[in-house]
């Protein structure tokens, strides 16, 4: 007996009907109608073309109305010149001299920047040398008060607060922050 293979093995078709066993059955032929895509194609594109256009026809709506364009007076059309002058002030104050009462300002107080206070004189060396590469002159100055000796970076006298602060500004963009403007006294 012969070896059935089933993996290849196909199931035969059952007849159509109206056929015989015997006889072949046609597969119906696949409808490859290309034309209507076509036709259903060229109906979108042209109905598209024709809202594009309608589109542009219609007149541009907006809430302002359009105003005419103005058209700018010629040359030649200058208004007359007035016959005198309507106004009296311009005669009466042609020679007058007038005087105005500044009140004197303050001359502000002096000051000075303070950029560090130590116990120590060694850091308040290395402030003043930092400072120094900054291009200002600093001093340290010793002061006993009830909780010991400090020792202060100064720098100034100034003759304004204007210019310590100025000279403040010059240093926080060197990385010295600490600086404070006080009175000098």
């Amino acid at each position: 007996m012969p070896q059935k293979d089933y993996v290849r093995a196909t199931r035969p078709k059952a007849p159509a009907k109206g056929q015989a066993r015997g006889s072949r059955a046609k597969a119906p032929a696949a409808s490859n109608k290309p034309w209507l895509l076509i036709a259903l194609t060229l109906l979108t594109l042209s109905v598209f073309v024709y809202g594009l256009w309608f589109l542009k026809q219609q007149p541009v709506s907006s809430s302002e109305p359009v105003a005419a364009p103005v058209k700018a007076p010629a040359k030649d059309e200058l208004p007359p010149k007035p016959q005198s002058e309507p106004y009296q002030y311009i005669k009466e104050l042609e020679n007058r001299e007038i005087t105005v009462e500044v009140p004197e300002q303050q001359r502000s107080v002096p000051a000075v920047l303070q950029c560090g206070s130590f116990r120590q004189q060694g850091q308040a060396e290395q402030m003043k040398a930092q400072i120094a590469f900054a291009g200002i002159t600093a001093d340290v100055r010793r002061t006993e008060g009830s909780n010991g000796v400090w020792f202060r970076v100064v720098v100034g006298p100034y003759e304004s607060r204007r210019a310590a602060t100025a000279d403040m500004n010059r240093l926080r963009q060197m990385g010295i922050n600490t600086c404070q403007v006080r009175n000098w006294t």
